[in-house]
């Protein structure tokens, strides 16, 4: 895991910039954490063994959607990932 990865945890789990954490980034630190992407339509779909729930995240112009942002901060945390 990257310094980049380290300060986009740090930007989720804060909860302070849901809006703000671009799409691409996002993307890629799920990657980075072991999740398996598969891309349906607009929906792009991560699993990761070992982790019971499915998260979904989509574009939002440049950005996810701050309510899938908040999502992968429960599955982090619920997970201790």
């Amino acid at each position: 895991m990257t310094n980049a990865d380290d300060v986009l945890r740090q930007r989720i789990l804060s909860g302070q910039s849901d809006a703000n954490i671009r799409f691409d980034d996002l993307r890629t630190f799920l990657l980075s954490l072991g999740f398996v992407e598969r891309i349906r339509g607009g929906h792009h779909i991560f699993r990761r063994e070992g982790v019971r729930e499915r998260l979904n995240i989509q574009r939002d112009g440049s950005h996810a959607k701050p309510y899938q942002v908040r999502q992968v901060r429960q599955t982090l945390l619920r997970n201790r990932l």
